[in-house]
């Protein structure tokens, strides 16, 4: 167990995170914590995600904190759950969790003209939701398990739908013009892509996975995805 006192661990981590907001505004120029959070929450998905708490924090360091001279006399003794918080949100903000190391994971691909008989054969074997489809080494597209049940419905009154002769090519033309995913660079914070989906579910978008690349370019090879379930992941 750690023998410092909450207070002294408490306003270690302040002084750290008020650095690095000066540093995330890029300012040179005094402004308060309350001003430096504002302005960083602009910019830093982690300052918004613990925006509240940080106002809290500072707060709370004002109140423990006496100033008299150059000398500061702590009067009270934060939790040590707030300690903890505090300490945590400094580290996220110095070492942010990014997507290309949580959600790095070698990405299973297929042809836009590989047939859905043998896309389904691979994709009871793995479990797969979505599936990047390309046209030789050029992105087409993603196609989902909502793609192919449109499909289904719109071609249900043909007689007889070959699975050998269907393409994911044909597939494609059912997904929601490319408004089911998006790509984004493997350096973007993980609370950055939890956001993207909180965004496209309040505007009605159907986001269904975020498609990792090292700069963002869907001509990059990807490196990772994310579906909405692997949300769960982020704390």
């Amino acid at each position: 167990m750690r023998s410092d006192k909450n207070s002294s661990r408490f306003l270690v981590a302040f002084n750290k995170i008020e650095k690095l907001l000066k540093e995330i505004n890029a300012s040179k120029d005094y402004a308060t914590f309350f001003k430096s959070i504002d302005l960083a929450s602009r910019k830093n998905a982690t300052v918004r995600k613990y925006e509240d708490d940080l106002r809290e924090f500072a707060d709370l360091r004002n109140a423990i904190v006496h100033h008299r001279t150059s000398t500061e006399y702590v009067i009270a003794e934060p939790h040590t759950e707030i300690v903890e918080l505090i300490e945590q949100i400094e580290v996220l903000l110095s070492q942010p969790v990014t997507v290309g190391v949580m959600f790095a994971r070698q990405v299973h691909t297929f042809q836009a003209d590989d047939t859905l008989a043998k896309v389904l054969r691979i994709v009871r074997a793995k479990g797969f939701m979505q599936w990047p489809i390309y046209d030789g080494e050029e992105f087409a597209g993603l196609i989902t398990s909502g793609g192919i049940a449109r499909w289904l419905i719109q071609t249900r009154e043909e007689e007889t739908i070959s699975r050998e002769i269907t393409t994911m090519r044909d597939i494609l033309q059912h997904e929601k013009d490319g408004r089911n995913h998006r790509f984004i660079a493997s350096a973007t914070s993980v609370y950055e892509a939890e956001e993207i989906f909180k965004e496209s579910v309040l505007s009605g978008g159907g986001l269904e996975a975020l498609l990792i690349t090292r700069n963002g370019s869907k001509k990059e090879q990807l490196t990772g995805i994310i579906t909405p379930i692997d949300l769960i992941k982020i704390e």
